[in-house]
């Protein structure tokens, strides 16, 4: 399991570099002002810290959930009989699943960060030591709400077809809701409202922001109005809207940390309580 979630982020990029990078590059290139001339390294940097952002997005919460089935498949087989017989607190064996999710999650997500830090570099370089930074701990944030969020959709989970529809439905439609295959200001204004209270949004929405700062910063010293900077920056979901408000990187940071808080406080609590 370990090594079959190994390849998810390997199969991603592969995917997202071979199919979705036009996609991408023709969407910038006609949003674009006819007056601009822009290098093809910018367009390429651009497009390459979109993807990669995208793809970590997806691949710190998926990831969990593949390694969390662990939970699941123990149940099934009958393992989690030796657990509880063994002079060991029920929160106590939660927790190490919890922990262990986590620490496989960052060993997978740490391998997929360095390969997209590769595919940057040689499509167009625009980060400094400070976006390097900020991007770890985005990764770790995203990694801790996986983790957390996956602890407690697999808690009542007991037999492997519960196990195959909840990575088949979480595989299939996270990168959808979240915004990583389609930024949120491309959906309708209904569903860009309903998006706004879900904290993947924010997840994915920081991931950008880190990407994208130094690709911004070129554009406007290359003579980009800021205006034009912003609209791009808004078409790539980089600055999300909640209630009118638009919300910071900052403001998005501490959303994600309370959700985790309060997610891990529903988890210790169903964990806490008797089972069958």
């Amino acid at each position: 399991m370990f090594f079959s979630s190994l390849i998810t982020p390997v199969i991603l990029i592969v995917l997202y570099g071979t199919f979705l990078s036009n996609v991408y590059k023709d969407s910038f290139q006609s949003s674009l002002p006819e007056f601009l001339s822009v290098s093809d390294k910018l367009i390429n940097g651009t497009v390459a810290a979109q993807l990669a952002a995208a793809l970590l997005a997806v691949s710190c919460v998926t990831v969990t959930f593949c390694v969390n089935l662990t939970m699941i498949q123990d149940k099934a087989n009958g393992a989690r009989k030796d657990f509880n017989v063994s002079p060991t607190g029920k929160p106590v064996i939660y927790l190490g699943y919890f922990f262990s999710t986590v620490f496989n999650s960052l060993i997978v997500n740490g391998l997929a960060f360095l390969l997209c830090m590769g595919y940057i570099r040689k499509m167009g370089w625009y980060l400094n030591t400070s976006d390097i930074l900020y991007l770890i701990l985005d990764v770790i944030v995203l990694v801790l709400f996986g983790s957390v969020l996956s602890s407690i959709v697999c808690y009542p989970l007991k037999t492997q077809g519960q196990m195959s529809a909840v990575g088949t439905i979480v595989s299939a439609g996270y990168g959808f809701i979240c915004g990583a295959y389609m930024p949120i200001s491309n959906f309708g204004k209904g569903l860009q409202k309903g998006l706004s209270y879900v904290p993947s949004t924010y997840g994915t929405s920081m991931l950008k922001n880190h990407m994208l700062r130094g690709v911004f910063e070129e554009m406007k010293s290359k003579g980009f109005p800021d205006d034009v900077v912003t609209g791009i920056a808004d078409s790539l979901g980089c600055n999300p809207v909640f209630r009118g408000h638009v919300v910071s990187s900052a403001e998005m940071l501490a959303f994600m940390v309370g959700t985790i808080v309060v997610l891990g406080i529903i988890y210790l609590i169903i964990t806490a309580l008797p089972e069958k």
